[in-house]
């Protein structure tokens, strides 16, 4: 089985629709939406599950904070501690381009550029007469990041392909940058607050090792999730482009730990860069409702329906102790997307060369269009429904 995650909602989430009966799992990276229902397979089932070690680390601090926020707001999961600590014990680290040898099938992982660990998955049967390369990518990015070399192309003949940008392209990553470190000088020029809700993993060290290369990383205060997803990035260097980058920024950067740093962050013009990155909790509110009117706030990412990002985008509130707050404080949405855009999921697909390729990942729109215009440049390709069964 490849990756066992789940949609993230405000109380109620969305799991997956069941648990075939599998003799392993590969996890492609520790972001919820692939790795946050996997503990609920100690439910029933007790099997090895392959991915990275900055996957694993990364995962146990999201499953840790999820365990938390369901006992203390009553969210719905699937599993409790005895369950994540058998994830945790049956978890086999692998390496980049390293083989596991798993029954008759051989697991290979590759870069997929998305976050520190995130890898692509090849699966093959080299003894079978109908040799077959099942590919999975998992989330991933073609063009570099500050912290990120590109993922690698691997040859597949059945290529199962994330879709969450096949219906656009995002904007040059060098001008989006310049344009929001020149937005963020303004406001501290102007004695505002700069604040940059951030996604902890993956999103908060790219932001960093961004503002301290531009000089900001003193200004810079980090609160939330982001300090331990940050610690656990740096344990693992050779998952790292420009590893001394975030090292440095990290030294040189404002960790919060307690209200009176958040006081001291508030109180002087300065970058806060905090979670959560739709705002759906976090220390986040604390601070949107406390910034002077000099102060901006910019969203680095996609925000999804339903979020408070969203709810801000779309009407200038959020939603606090179950009511709606005005939001007075400018917003600017910046792409800094760690997917890819339409171009390189197609280049991607064309260079690794399938014969089947299933879209997932993506909304309705998304995986039917990109499927239905590979199927016009000649690929067999398939957008599968939730419970649909693909013969390969």
């Amino acid at each position: 089985m490849l990756d066992y995650g789940m949609k993230v909602e405000d109380k109620k989430h969305e799991f997956p629709i069941g648990l075939p009966d599998i003799d392993a799992m590969v996890l492609s990276h520790a972001h919820l939406d692939h790795s946050g229902d996997s503990p609920s397979i100690y439910n029933k089932l007790t099997v090895p599950i392959f991915g990275t070690e900055p996957t694993k680390k990364t995962t146990m601090l999201l499953l840790e904070d999820t365990l938390k926020i369901a006992k203390n707001q009553h969210a719905e999961i699937n599993f409790h501690r005895k369950q994540y600590k058998d994830f945790m014990k049956h978890y086999q680290s692998m390496e980049y381009h390293e083989t596991e040898h798993f029954g008759k099938f051989d697991i290979s992982l590759y870069d997929a550029g998305h976050i520190s660990g995130s890898a692509i998955t090849l699966i093959e049967n080299p003894l079978s007469k109908d040799y077959k390369r099942i590919v999975y990518t998992g989330d991933y990015k073609m063009d570099s990041q500050l912290l990120h070399k590109g993922a690698e192309i691997v040859k597949s003949d059945v290529l199962i392909t994330e879709s969450t940008y096949a219906n656009k392209d995002h904007p040059s990553r060098d001008e989006l940058a310049k344009n929001f470190i020149e937005d963020v000088k303004a406001v501290l020029e102007s004695k505002g607050t700069a604040l940059v809700p951030v996604f902890a993993v993956g999103r908060s060290q790219e932001i960093l090792a961004l503002l301290h290369k531009n000089g900001l990383a003193e200004s810079t205060y980090v609160d939330g999730m982001a300090r331990a997803a940050t610690k656990i990035a740096l344990e693992f260097p050779d998952y790292i482009d420009n590893y001394d980058l975030l090292a440095e920024a990290v030294d040189k950067a404002n960790f919060i730990g307690d209200m009176d740093m958040r006081e001291e962050a508030m109180g002087q013009p300065s970058v806060i860069l905090t979670t959560a990155g739709m705002l759906s909790g976090g220390p986040v509110l604390d601070y949107i409702t406390r910034l002077n009117k000099d102060s901006k706030i910019f969203l680095t990412g996609y925000q999804v329906e339903g979020t408070n990002g969203r709810l801000l985008l779309d009407s200038g509130k959020i939603k606090m102790h179950n009511s709606f707050k005005s939001i007075k404080t400018p917003v600017s949405i910046y792409d800094f997307s760690a997917h890819c855009g339409k171009s390189d999921l197609y280049k991607y697909v064309r260079e690794s060369a399938p014969n089947v390729v299933i879209c997932v990942h993506g909304s309705e729109e998304n995986t039917t269009g990109f499927a239905s215009e590979l199927k016009a440049e000649g690929f067999d390709a398939y957008a599968p429904k939730v419970g649909d069964t693909i013969k390969l």
